[in-house]
């Protein structure tokens, strides 16, 4: 048996379902009718997101939900250019995200910025030339 090369769900746990809910819809992201008050599911170019509540996503998986601090994860938003970098950053602000690092070229060659959502999960939007970003919105890396 091999593992599947895939990435299905992204699940972030949230302190409140309601106004995390409210605060990806105001960046115009469609609420799935499979969503019920104690988690709200977004079809996205690729994965879901899902929106859980923090105590009963770490009940789930078993773990202390007092864990804290930067976990050494982030979700990421490629975009096909730097000014498109700079326009879905002032969206995430306007919708009441927090400016974490500004729009700014990134060593490795892209363009990057970083924002994080109300429960302080960090996003990173970005312009990466180096891989393909389909007409669907799926990233591919370079075989």
């Amino acid at each position: 048996m091999s593992v599947p090369a895939r990435l299905s769900f992204v699940t972030l746990g949230v302190a409140d379902v309601g106004r995390s809910t409210a605060f990806y819809e105001s960046l115009g992201w469609t609420r799935s009718s499979a969503s019920v008050a104690s988690t709200t599911f977004f079809n996205l170019q690729g994965p879901v997101l899902s929106l859980f509540g923090r105590d009963d996503l770490a009940a789930d998986a078993g773990v202390d939900a007092a864990g804290g601090g930067f976990r050494g994860v982030t979700v990421a938003i490629n975009v096909s250019s730097r000014a498109e970098v700079d326009d879905v950053y002032a969206e995430w602000l306007q919708a009441g995200a927090s400016a974490v690092r500004s729009p700014s070229a990134a060593d490795w060659g892209g363009y990057t910025a970083y924002v994080a959502d109300p429960d302080g999960h960090l996003w990173e939007i970005a312009h990466n030339p180096y891989f393909e970003l389909r007409a669907d919105g799926v990233v591919r890396a370079p075989a």
